[in-house]
């Protein structure tokens, strides 16, 4: 039943799918087999050519409250796994990042209220970030004797903000609220009323999906690539094999001729 599905994959419309945590009465907060199944659904969905975009949100109140500290604390008091099953389960938690990055399609991520810790790093793994005016990202695992760097968080976060009010968030585990989250630009569109948060987010999905598939994808690559190039020289090696790559499609072919004929390109992403 959907109810006892803890991470659900959704289908609202061609080409869009909706990864939704879905343990609302724990603010969506990440059990070892839910961090599996994070990991899991980004690959299953890169397999369907058909999939143009992904929206990623968690139900009820709560985008995702990271780690589930209640089951923490029961493995804890069990003292069941050592340093070496510390370390794996680490892994699998930063594994949910590089799939979520590794997705060859946009990922938007709609926040619906708090993403603390992992769940903060889940929405800076995604290209495009919505939230409603009671969002906050809250990373304070300084405050309790841990690196705040964590789940790609000390390299996502400096990239989305700059290194200056990274730091600071960082070192002092405050909170980001909504609007200062707008203001930063950690997050593109704030939508002032909760319930067309999801609507906001298929608007963004949407004026994606009238692009060239191999454009969208090509864009998305080169971003994140050139976001850590080497130099300009590097950058523009990169774009220009992207540019004439794009020239050798079906859809340029359809473009240039939709444009001459003042009507709508048909893109079927060959």
């Amino acid at each position: 039943m959907e109810q006892d599905t803890p991470v659900l994959v959704q289908t609202p419309q061609d080409g869009i799918r909706i990864i939704k945590l879905n343990r609302p009465d724990r603010l969506n907060a990440l059990t070892r087999e839910m961090v599996q199944q994070v990991n899991e659904t980004p690959d299953a969905i890169a397999a369907d050519s058909s999939v143009r975009v992904v929206i990623l949100t968690g139900a009820g109140r709560g985008f995702c409250a990271g780690q589930d500290l209640q089951a923490a604390a029961a493995r804890t008091r069990a003292a069941a796994g050592g340093g070496v099953e510390k370390l794996h389960w680490q892994d699998q938690f930063a594994d949910m990042v590089r799939h979520i990055r590794a997705l060859p399609v946009p990922v938007i991520a709609a926040v619906n209220g708090a993403a603390a810790g992992a769940g903060c790093a889940l929405a800076f793994a995604a290209d495009i970030r919505l939230a409603v005016p009671d969002a906050k990202f809250l990373i304070a695992s300084v405050r309790i004797g841990l690196s705040a760097g964590e789940t790609g968080i000390s390299y996502n976060l400096p990239r989305l903000i700059g290194a200056a009010r990274a730091f600071e968030i960082l070192l002092t585990g405050r909170p980001i609220d909504a609007r200062e989250a707008e203001r930063f630009g950690l997050i593109t569109r704030l939508v002032d009323e909760p319930g067309n948060l999801l609507a906001a987010a298929m608007e963004a999905a949407t004026a994606i999906l009238v692009n060239s598939p191999f454009a969208i994808a090509q864009t998305k690559q080169l971003m994140w690539a050139n976001l850590d190039a080497a130099s300009l020289d590097a950058a523009l090696a990169l774009e220009n094999r992207a540019q004439i790559l794009g020239t050798m499609t079906e859809d340029y072919t359809e473009a240039t001729i939709a444009f001459t004929e003042k009507r709508p390109p048909v893109f079927n992403g060959r």
